[in-house]
């Protein structure tokens, strides 16, 4: 798209519509895993909906984008099954077992090990400020987690890790594939490779089946409300997922990657306020400041590099 037709308001306006979706999914994936849904069976759920959307966008847009080469197989088997498949299971693990903004904070600290893994990996170029970004997000994080008062689930903070490990690898395995393909084709082929996977890791380690008629309280504040299973997870489906990522990538025709980027970091923010409305979540003011250390440290990070890529929770 030339710059004449570039909106910026229109950008930042998508942008932060996904942070929200994704900042709403944090609490709407907690209340299914707490109502006996595990997360293995919420990733594949969501990994063939998000293939199933894509793919019928594909054939509606760009039919002829279905062709993958034999030699990009093996790259998205990797993006799909470590970059989706598992982040989205290590983030469903770890808003399960800690407050959903402080799984975020962690998560997001992905975008901090980017631009460091690209200097030592890739010997790319990166700012200065990057170091100055590792010391906010770590004095920040420090103030969120208290670990003098061990007052965290441990088992929370390691998939809140590994799942910034592996959107790291979502980040630059995902800058790379978006020079060549359109966001349809891609969220096809790389949900298509999480999907198989876990429906193979199903297979091997059976999990049970979703009853879809189950009704689920959302608890907390909306305690008086009880849905059908099958409504959370067609809005999980369609509104946790596959809309947001679609108004990510439509965000980036008209913002930088990197402003599309410091945009999304509102999703920490929005998974705070869904936390405490929602869930009934509560952070005291130092946790706070450590969560507004964090999110300056991020978008700090954001603009160490020129070139971005965003995430899928």
């Amino acid at each position: 798209m030339s710059q004449n037709h570039k909106h910026p308001t229109l950008g930042v306006f998508l942008a932060l519509t996904s942070s929200l979706l994704f900042g709403l999914n944090a609490s709407t994936t907690k209340v299914l895993i707490e109502s006996g849904i595990s997360a293995e069976q919420l990733v594949l759920f969501r990994s063939a909906a998000v293939a199933l959307f894509a793919g019928i966008g594909v054939a509606l847009t760009k039919p002829r984008a279905f062709k993958l080469a034999r030699r990009d197989v093996p790259f998205f088997a990797v993006f799909g099954v470590v970059g989706v498949g598992l982040m989205q299971w290590a983030y469903s693990n770890a808003v399960a077992n800690l407050q959903v903004g402080i799984a975020l904070l962690i998560e997001y600290t992905a975008i901090v090990l980017v631009p460091i893994a690209s200097y030592f990996i890739f010997k790319e170029k990166v700012r200065g400020r990057i170091w100055l970004a590792v010391a906010l997000v770590l004095a920040g994080l420090t103030v969120v987690a208290k670990p003098w008062a061990a007052w965290l689930n441990p088992t929370g903070v390691l998939f809140g890790v590994l799942a910034a490990i592996f959107l790291s690898s979502y980040f630059i395995m995902g800058e790379h594939v978006q020079r060549k393909r359109d966001a349809f084709s891609t969220m096809f082929y790389a949900f298509l490779a999480a999907t198989i996977f876990w429906a193979i890791a199903a297979n091997i380690h059976p999990v049970g089946l979703i009853d879809f008629a189950k009704p689920v309280n959302l608890s907390g504040n909306l305690a008086a409300l009880t849905l059908p299973t099958w409504g959370l997870l067609i809005w999980v489906a369609i509104f946790g997922s596959f809309a947001p990522m679609l108004f990510t990538f439509l965000a980036m025709r008209h913002l930088s990657a990197s402003g599309v980027g410091i945009a999304s970091t509102a999703e920490t923010i929005f998974a705070f306020v869904f936390g405490f409305l929602w869930l009934s979540e509560k952070i005291d003011l130092s946790q706070t400041i450590g969560g507004a250390l964090v999110i300056v440290g991020i978008v700090v990070a954001q603009t160490a590099r020129s070139k971005k890529w965003q995430p899928s929770n």
